[in-house]
């Protein structure tokens, strides 16, 4: 004899003494690479590229010091009213690079508008023989000899500011004073222009110009200028200066270069232009 307790489970509404239903699953006959397809990435324009650059510097981080940058002529009217009781306080112009390893140490000469101080003299070594060591001689070259140079060079015998080779004793040179003068900015090269036949042409050029020169972490200083300067005189030194570290370090090119080469990267970016003096603080341009 049976019988039912009336009682119902209450997940799948059957009698709790009645067997339970058989568990069923269903198959997918989807094909499997047709659920692994992958998405495919588009590829960017150049100029799709650049949007994308420039959104991503406009959300970056800016540095501690954005907000604090002044014009050229707000920066001198700040430095002046700080070294008012210092009339014969010195200007100093600091110009940031981004030194990439390998890259070369930026420097030059240039004669300024106004002259902050009384250039120092420079002493000329040139390696020539022959005519050339006598024109070297006549234009002004303080030690002019062949490659037995070399040695006194190295011992410290003969010191030197500048150094000029003929292109004939250049590679007679190089083995023995490249590791030398190398590091000290001397060894001289083509690019540079020291590696020359006119001698005469080029210690005229050299007269009557200051040498400027960076770190090696490509931090240059100059001395730019007097506090009783007038500030006509101060702002074209600034100017004139900040455009022969473009040239040099390649963030600005003349007309006959810009002609030549349309892809050449800049050599080193200049990434901060600073102004101070002796008691001043250290104020950043943001029209140079």
């Amino acid at each position: 004899m049976s019988f039912s307790l009336g009682l119902l489970c209450r997940q799948c509404c059957h009698s709790v003494l009645s067997p339970r239903p058989a568990l069923v699953r269903d198959f997918s006959s989807t094909p499997i690479l047709a659920l692994r397809r992958t998405r495919k990435i588009p590829v960017l324009s150049k100029k799709a590229l650049a949007a994308k650059a420039r959104k991503r510097a406009a959300k970056a981080r800016k540095h501690i010091y954005e907000n604090e940058k002044m014009t050229l002529e707000s920066a001198i009217d700040v430095i002046r009213a700080v070294e008012v009781a210092k009339a014969n306080a010195t200007y100093e112009l600091v110009i940031k690079t981004a030194m990439s390893r390998g890259s070369i140490i930026p420097k030059g000469r240039i004669a300024l508008h106004r002259e902050t101080k009384a250039r120092p003299e420079d002493r000329i070594l040139v390696f020539a023989e022959g005519r050339q060591a006598d024109e070297a001689r006549s234009a002004g070259a303080h030690i002019v000899g062949g490659i037995e140079l070399a040695d006194g060079i190295v011992s410290g015998k003969h010191h030197a500011t500048t150094i000029l080779c003929s292109t004939a004793l250049i590679r007679a040179i190089t083995p023995k004073l490249g590791r030398v003068l190398g590091p000290r900015g001397l060894m001289p090269s083509e690019r540079r222009g020291t590696v020359t036949d006119d001698f005469a042409g080029y210690l005229r050029r050299l007269s009557g110009t200051t040498e400027w020169k960076g770190d090696k972490n490509g931090v240059i200083r100059m001395p730019i200028g007097k506090l009783h300067f007038p500030i006509e005189d101060v702002v074209k030194n600034i100017k004139q200066f900040v455009a022969a570290v473009k040239r040099v370090t390649g963030n600005q090119k003349d007309a006959e270069e810009k002609g030549k080469s349309k892809s050449v990267k800049p050599v080193n970016a200049i990434t901060r232009v600073m102004l101070s003096s002796t008691q001043a603080p250290s104020i950043q341009i943001s029209d140079i």
